[in-house]
């Protein structure tokens, strides 16, 4: 069911036809923090992880003042409300490895850059709270990078912390 997410903008279920749309939004994300790097593998993440177990939420330009009344949309399948996207949320279910118990976790959340510090990665997150809360869900886990200063902000000011560290090591042959 869309709805309104934000004035200007509506929220649409994803479907499993938009699985290379989803790709192409995590490219797209991926890029600007790394822009040298092929993400072609993106595709096999999509492919294994995107199922009715993991929700996808779009974001389209949309409002009363456009035609839309909230009735209207609400009975407003995305396969026919042809607006470009211009942002994304893509979730699923982690465990806490303290407490086991699962709970949401964000796999993307995605903006567009000619669509940013408009409120509607506030109002994602807002919306993705109130989803997992019904849920039954204590809480929402993510993965950003460091360098996404950002994306850090946004959740900093939302009232996530630090809970762990992801670390790795490259492995060269011969060492």
């Amino acid at each position: 069911m869309s709805q309104q997410l934000l004035p200007g903008y509506i929220i649409h279920p994803g479907a499993s036809a938009d699985r290379s749309l989803l790709v192409q939004f995590m490219q797209q994300s991926y890029r600007e923090i790394y822009p040298e790097q092929n993400f072609s593998h993106l595709t096999r993440t999509v492919e294994q992880y995107f199922s009715r177990d993991t929700p996808l939420w779009w974001v389209t330009e949309g409002s009363r003042e456009q035609g839309v009344g909230s009735s209207e949309i609400e009975q407003l399948p995305i396969t026919n409300y042809q607006l470009p996207k211009l942002a994304c949320l893509w979730v699923g279910n982690a465990v806490d490895q303290i407490k086991g118990d699962r709970h949401t976790y964000i796999f993307l959340l995605y903006v567009k850059p000619e669509h940013r510090r408009r409120g509607i990665g506030k109002a994602l997150m807002g919306y993705l709270e109130n989803w997992a809360r019904a849920k039954g869900d204590r809480q929402i886990g993510l993965q950003v990078f460091q360098s996404n200063t950002p994306a850090l902000d946004l959740y900093h000011k939302l009232g996530y912390q630090t809970q762990s560290l992801w670390m790795i090591k490259t492995l060269e042959d011969g060492e």
